[in-house]
């Protein structure tokens, strides 16, 4: 069976969108520019009161592109700068991290331009504090006896496991493997099995649509029958794309 490229089909489904609400083919929109260019994390997060999110330890960077007017982002550990027309980007091979980043932005941006998406730029200074108090709250809601997070976001980490306590939530995140955070150890992605294997809910980073591993995790979850809940800004247009469960409370 031929697995699913998740990015592709959403850059198939894309195509198809902007050609049914524009009455065009993509390949007449040469004249669209696109500007995709990595935001300082004063420009992307603002002055959160904590200062351990991955942007801030330069460890990742927010992508933004411009279309129309309107904004999407998505978080890459790779950037450079590109600028081009919509059909540049929709022909782009996606051989890399920073091409599959520069598409997944320009997504958001037209998607949200065409009124289909919402919720693709990150939320800023206090933003961060108050989706945590959003989620935990929402948590509770979910009634699940354990809660995996795929991606490490501490805020959202902190929020569920003052939902759960720290024996009900497991993560894991390559950067920060090993490593004890809000008093659960963050596992690798090797031991990232265990999660789906325990966890009836999965919180996963939209970030994995860039990194490229979403696929082999979708088919992870498919095969325990977890229920997937993707949040962040990355992942808005693909979401609305491929009918993904998106938590995302205080982006704009």
């Amino acid at each position: 069976m031929v697995k699913m490229d998740m990015l592709q089909e959403a850059r198939r489904r894309f195509i198809a969108e902007m050609e049914r609400c524009q009455g065009t083919k993509y390949r007449d929109l040469k004249a669209e520019i696109v500007v995709s260019s990595p935001l300082s994390s004063l420009e992307a997060i603002g002055n959160p009161d904590r200062d351990d999110f991955p942007i801030l330890r330069g460890k990742e960077v927010l992508v933004q592109a411009v279309y129309g007017g309107t904004a999407g982002q998505a978080f890459s550990p790779d950037y450079g700068n590109f600028q081009g027309s919509l059909k540049d980007v929709l022909e782009l091979p996606l051989e890399s991290i920073f091409e599959r980043a520069i598409m997944v932005a320009t997504m958001n941006a037209v998607l949200r331009n065409l009124g289909l998406a919402g919720g693709t730029v990150h939320c800023k200074n206090t933003g961060p504090k108050i989706c945590a108090l959003l989620t935990e709250a929402w948590i509770i809601e979910q009634d699940a006896d354990k809660v995996g997070m795929v991606g490490l976001q501490p805020a959202l980490l902190e929020s569920v496991v003052k939902a759960l306590g720290p024996e009900r939530v497991m993560v894991s995140d390559l950067a920060e493997a090993g490593q004890t955070r809000c008093g659960v150890k963050v596992l690798d992605g090797l031991e990232a099995a265990q999660i789906f294997e325990q966890c009836p809910l999965i919180l996963m980073t939209g970030s994995t649509l860039v990194n490229g591993t979403i696929d082999g995790l979708m088919e992870t979850a498919g095969q325990h029958g977890n229920r997937v809940v993707f949040f962040g800004t990355t992942v808005a247009g693909a979401a609305y794309l491929l009918g993904l469960e998106r938590w995302c409370p205080g982006s704009t």
